[in-house]
């Protein structure tokens, strides 16, 4: 289980660090725009991603 974890996060961070490569300008631009938005939508739209995941998880398992 430990290795699934670690390949997971592994992951994670090349397909969140290949946005930025690939498109640093609109990252950044993308990152302001963020920085502007109140938390609790921030934590809405957080709390619908970990939902979707899981739902994924679960229906591919």
């Amino acid at each position: 289980m430990w290795q699934s974890l670690i390949d997971a996060i592994c992951l994670v961070l090349i397909i969140e660090g290949a946005i930025p490569f690939l498109y640093p300008s609109k990252w950044r631009g993308l990152v302001t725009k963020l920085a502007s938005i109140d938390d609790r939508t921030l934590r809405i739209t957080g709390l619908f991603s970990m939902l979707v995941g899981v739902a994924l998880l679960y229906l591919l398992h």
